[in-house]
């Protein structure tokens, strides 16, 4: 247990994917004396997610407090951000100096857009694999993988790989027993190897 809470800061933007977000936000709820999640976006207010729903952002991104961690997801709205310069110099700035930065899906392309994943390993959603990894500059894509941590980078393939990378970064930081609680309590099999990953060779990866 920390002495307070992490805050865990999600990125939120119009056109993202939701259970990027609220498969891992579920977990880190299980524990909230060890993780407090805030949700930032482009406004203070709603934003549409690419379901559909709107989830209200709690903070616009200029106003967000200072990570510990963020967490990015992935969606369509990745598409017309990664050529947001700023955006991305915005995120740049913000999310660096953070504990830990993570992505969701294709969120790992908005973090190599931005550079934040030069010099690191990282993956991404395997239907979108392609896409996502020409962005960066230095990046190592790995092609199979559930999950990649790279020292302070934690990036997962596809939407509800997401819950599996959370698992996993809740293992690291708070213990096998937190994650194994977590899991438990929402009724939740995670596959706990980073490298399981059948859907890479679904996709001709």
């Amino acid at each position: 247990m920390t002495a307070s809470p992490r805050r865990v800061s999600v990125v939120l933007f119009e056109g993202f994917e939701l259970l990027d977000v609220f498969g891992p936000v579920e977990l880190l709820a299980m524990l909230p004396e060890d993780f407090q999640v805030d949700l930032v976006g482009p406004v203070a207010g709603p934003v549409r997610s690419s379901q559909g729903t709107e989830v209200i952002a709690q903070a616009a991104y200029e106003d967000a407090q200072a990570p510990d961690i963020v967490m990015v997801p992935g969606g369509m709205g990745t598409r017309a951000l990664v050529r947001e310069t700023g955006f991305l110099s915005a995120l740049t700035a913000w999310a660096e100096p953070a504990e830990l930065v993570t992505s969701v899906c294709t969120g790992s392309a908005l973090l190599a857009a931005a550079g934040l994943l030069d010099g690191y390993r990282a993956t991404s959603n395997k239907l979108a694999f392609a896409w996502a990894s020409s962005h960066g500059q230095d990046v190592t894509w790995v092609a199979k993988a559930r999950w990649v941590q790279d020292r302070d980078r934690w990036t997962s393939s596809g939407v509800a790989a997401g819950m599996d990378m959370t698992a996993a970064l809740i293992a690291s930081l708070n213990g096998q027993q937190a994650a194994d609680d977590a899991a438990r309590r929402i009724e939740l099999e995670i596959h706990a190897d980073p490298d399981w990953d059948p859907f890479a060779r679904s996709y001709g990866l």
